[in-house]
């Protein structure tokens, strides 16, 4: 698979539908309709993997297993034809060789069937032909790649209030009576319910602070007020999260959208959710890196400009991992051995680019592995301003191989 293909586009990629001018705000009844029962979510925090047999197996095995599973993949988050330079030739990256490819990818996973399904940018008004929706409902489960989620906002929904479309309201009834929905990098973040974030860099996230809307200044913290399809709504969700350090990006926009959790998802990683609407949805990971948990129920903005937080409860959720929303509590899974903290002194050093490259998940394990660290953390790379991050021990601490729950993230101006 060609690398572009493999990483998908960031979020605030796309220029054909970019609107310079923020969407006014909606309140929590504008969110699309939750499930009561249903199926099940495989969410990926993209990157992933062509042989993560685990992540696709899992798909195929929730849409009625090899020989049986029919998939659908939506590409509508990608740029259609006329906007890749590379269309035709091996390295392409958009909607119909991008559909194509991941139609093969699952039939050599053994599905009985793989299709895509046409709607992109060019093809907006596919989205209610009765057509695609006979061929939506004729699938067991559905793939939706990645790109720029806010094309999947203007393909699939209608309006300022984000109406469905015809093959959206029938992608939900597949979802409600029991298929399998899964989706990479914007795939997965289209899934978000309200205040779905559409794109923004961390430093200047972290100075200005989130705005709703569409940007194309791709710096900009926006987000969705009415949110993505409303699959997920058990906190907000943000991917490729430890790799691009997004950890200090989404606790901002979590503070100022006033939402208590997060979910930050990682690369050639998956959440799995199953009993999707239901009282008691089962949560669990699958995957090479982790899936983390934000806790903002006891965390404190210190100041407006700058704008600081304290007490952010981070678990970090790994391989074999589940985690009971209902009830904001990790189960680690049986058989990783509790971390041994070794004596002495703390060694852990600080890190001059925090906000970036795993660079909390390390100073995290750090802070696990020596008993000697009261603190650990570091500052970020860029200057204008120049942020500082701290992570403790908070109440209910706890490490377990890669796993671990109840750091206490900590974010300030240097």
């Amino acid at each position: 698979m060609p690398l572009n293909r493999l990483l998908t586009l960031g979020v605030g990629a796309c220029t054909a539908v970019a609107l310079s001018v923020p969407v006014a705000a909606a309140s929590a009844s504008a969110t699309p309709a939750t499930h009561r029962t249903g199926g099940s979510l495989v969410l990926v925090g993209g990157a992933l993997a062509d042989d993560n047999r685990e992540i696709y197996g899992d798909i195929v095995r929730l849409a009625g297993g090899p020989g049986k599973a029919r998939i659908g993949i939506f590409t509508a988050a990608a740029p259609v034809p006329a906007e890749d330079p590379d269309a035709g030739t091996p390295d392409c990256n958009n909607s119909v060789c991008n559909g194509a490819y991941y139609a093969d990818l699952f039939k050599r996973y053994g599905v009985a069937d793989a299709q895509w399904i046409p709607i992109d940018l060019d093809h907006p008004i596919a989205a209610d032909d009765p057509a695609v929706v006979r061929q939506i409902e004729s699938m067991t489960g559905f793939f939706l790649g990645g790109g720029d989620q806010y094309r999947y906002v203007t393909a699939m929904t209608r309006g300022a209030a984000q109406r469905d479309s015809a093959a959206l309201a029938a992608l939900r009834r597949k979802l409600r009576a029991g298929a399998v929905v899964a989706g990479t990098s914007a795939g997965a973040q289209i899934m978000a319910g309200r205040d779905m974030i559409t794109g923004g860099s961390v430093d200047p996230g972290l100075r200005d602070g989130a705005k709703p809307g569409y940007f194309d200044d791709p710096d900009v913290l926006g987000y969705l007020p009415r949110g993505g399809f409303g699959f997920f709504t058990a906190g907000l969700l943000d991917t490729h999260f430890s790799r691009r350090g997004r950890e200090a990006r989404s606790i901002r926009l979590a503070a100022d959208t006033h939402h208590q959790r997060v979910f930050g998802l990682d690369e050639n990683t998956a959440l799995e959710v199953t009993g999707v609407g239901g009282r008691h949805q089962r949560l669990r990971v699958l995957g090479q890196r982790g899936v983390n948990v934000l806790d903002l129920r006891t965390a404190r903005v210190t100041g407006a400009q700058p704008w600081g937080i304290e007490g952010v409860r981070w678990s970090r959720l790994t391989a074999g991992d589940s985690y009971r929303a209902d009830g904001w509590r990790v189960v680690v899974a049986a058989g990783k051995a509790p971390v041994v903290p070794s004596a002495g002194p703390c060694t852990v050093s600080p890190s001059d680019d925090v906000l970036y490259n795993y660079a909390l998940v390390g100073l995290a394990e750090g802070l696990a592995a020596q008993a000697g660290c009261a603190s650990v953390g570091g500052t970020s790379y860029e200057k204008d301003p120049q942020w500082a991050a701290e992570l403790t021990r908070g109440r209910g601490f706890a490490a377990y191989a890669s796993s671990f729950t109840g750091v206490l993230i900590g974010i300030r101006k240097a």
